[in-house]
């Protein structure tokens, strides 16, 4: 019954959702006539702060294409390769295949959410290598398994807290850091991390297609990869006939290694003087220097880096439209106006599910969590502290803390029906294909109406 209605589900998302790109463009439009009608800005303030936010998501869009072209060079080295043949002699089914991306995905989100391109690249290659997999519900699955990364060391919002100086101390919000023992190591988010690597394989297990006719990976190319030669092949093909220094240095394994060992050194300094720092920065200069490392040479770290490059045009132009549409909201006021409607109503027994929501609906206009909260942030502390306001310092700083987190789960439950956060997902495994946000975000339809159920009531009754 399930498996029917999640195809249900997946037929009407196939007919009225539109791509990706024409939905930034229909939400621009949204946000826009949202501000003019609910706020008292002029037209021109709205179209100041559409352009002027168009810029503001730069810096974050470049971090997104080099860890998408970062993680996906490591996958064409030769050791990875190996690696994912080994790991293929274990698993032999589609059922298999679906339930260990998951799981694992789980588990590699909570260090990272850019891990999902490492997830993204071991299904395309699973795909390749087993037969009988619906590919389109194996993107869903990859896509699905990032959800927990709120839960985990790159949680933006988490993370905010707790930096030194941050944007609300700055502006007297909060009187100083809020320790992420109170937000990830909370009981409630210790039980969303259960949540999400014990029960979401569960629940797509629940909701597997039966039938896998003309949706296999070979059935949706619609070209063949370039990487049917390897790397390491098409880098002997460049050589001349005869000897020649540039051939020496473009395949000089010690030059490479040189810089590669520089950049080993910098690593370990980091993580000795900072701790477990994890950020987007450090994360890709690790990959950088994996790559190096596994790809030996210049020639074919620079074939390895072409190739990973070819599909990332999404991510290149879509960005910036979801900035301008963050810089809407800034702009206009409209997010502080819609998060200080929800706050209105909030009690001691509702501010977290309040939050939660407000989350996942200013999700769907900024889906970016550190943006989003530093739209909202303010209004949602502020609730919580006139809730508080007879309650002793320990008490209102947890509430803070969960109502914080709060709005990270709601913020990323909502990814699974806004596709911006696709872009990341589809340079690596719609390479080749024929493929839209509208023949994923169906079969993700029902897990999110699961687990907003489960979802709201943790975040309501568990400590």
């Amino acid at each position: 019954m399930l498996t029917k209605l999640g195809q249900k589900f997946t037929d009407g998302f196939t007919k009225y959702m539109p791509s990706a790109y024409v939905f930034a463009l229909l939400l621009t439009l949204l946000t826009g006539i949202l501000a003019l009608a609910f706020t008292e800005s002029k037209p021109i303030i709205i179209l100041e702060g559409w352009y002027n936010g168009f810029w503001n998501l730069l810096a974050f869009g470049m971090q997104i294409v080099l860890i998408i072209i970062t993680a996906y060079c490591i996958a064409q080295s030769s050791p990875v390769k190996k690696g994912i043949d080994y790991i293929t002699k274990y698993i032999k089914t589609p059922t298999q295949v679906y339930l260990t991306i998951i799981a694992l995905g789980a588990l590699l989100s909570l260090i990272s959410f850019g891990m999902v391109v490492v997830t993204a690249i071991l299904g395309r290659e699973l795909a390749l290598r087993i037969k009988g997999i619906h590919y389109p519900f194996l993107v869903a699955c990859v896509y699905f398994s990032f959800n927990g990364w709120v839960c985990g060391l790159s949680s933006s919002i988490a993370l905010l807290l707790n930096t030194e100086n941050n944007f609300l101390i700055q502006e007297g919000i909060l009187n100083t850091t809020i320790s992420t023992s109170y937000s990830l190591g909370a009981t409630l988010n210790i039980a969303m991390i259960i949540l999400f690597v014990v029960v979401s394989p569960i629940l797509i297990w629940l909701l597997i297609p039966k039938s896998h006719e003309g949706k296999e990976l070979k059935d949706l190319q619609t070209s063949l990869d370039d990487e049917e030669t390897t790397v390491k092949d098409e880098a002997l093909s460049y050589k001349l006939p005869y000897k020649a220094l540039s051939d020496s240095l473009n395949n000089a394994g010690w030059l490479q290694l040189s810089v590669a060992v520089l950049g080993l050194i910098y690593i370990v300094y980091h993580f000795a003087t900072k701790g477990f720092d994890l950020n987007f920065n450090i994360m890709i200069f690790i990959f950088f220097v994996a790559g190096m490392f596994l790809h030996m040479t210049p020639m074919r770290y620079s074939i390895a880096m072409k190739r990973a490059s070819s599909n990332i045009s999404g991510v290149l132009f879509q960005y910036p439209f979801y900035a301008g549409i963050m810089g809407i909201m800034m702009a206009s006021g409209l997010g502080e106006k819609i998060s200080t409607v929800l706050v209105s109503i909030a009690t001691p027994e509702s501010y977290a599910f309040i939050a939660y929501v407000t989350g996942g609906v200013i999700n769907f206009a900024i889906p970016s969590a550190g943006g989003e909260f530093a739209v909202i942030g303010p209004s949602i502390i502020s609730m919580v502290q006139e809730l508080g306001a007879n309650l002793s310092p320990t008490e209102v700083t947890a509430m803070t803390a969960r109502a914080s987190m709060a709005v990270a789960y709601g913020e990323s439950l909502s990814n699974l029906l806004q596709p911006f956060f696709l872009l990341i997902v589809f340079p690596v495994m719609g390479k080749g294909i024929k493929i839209q946000a509208r023949d994923v975000v169906g079969y993700l339809f029902i897990p999110f109406v699961v687990l907003f159920v489960i979802q709201a009531l943790m975040v309501m009754y568990l400590p």
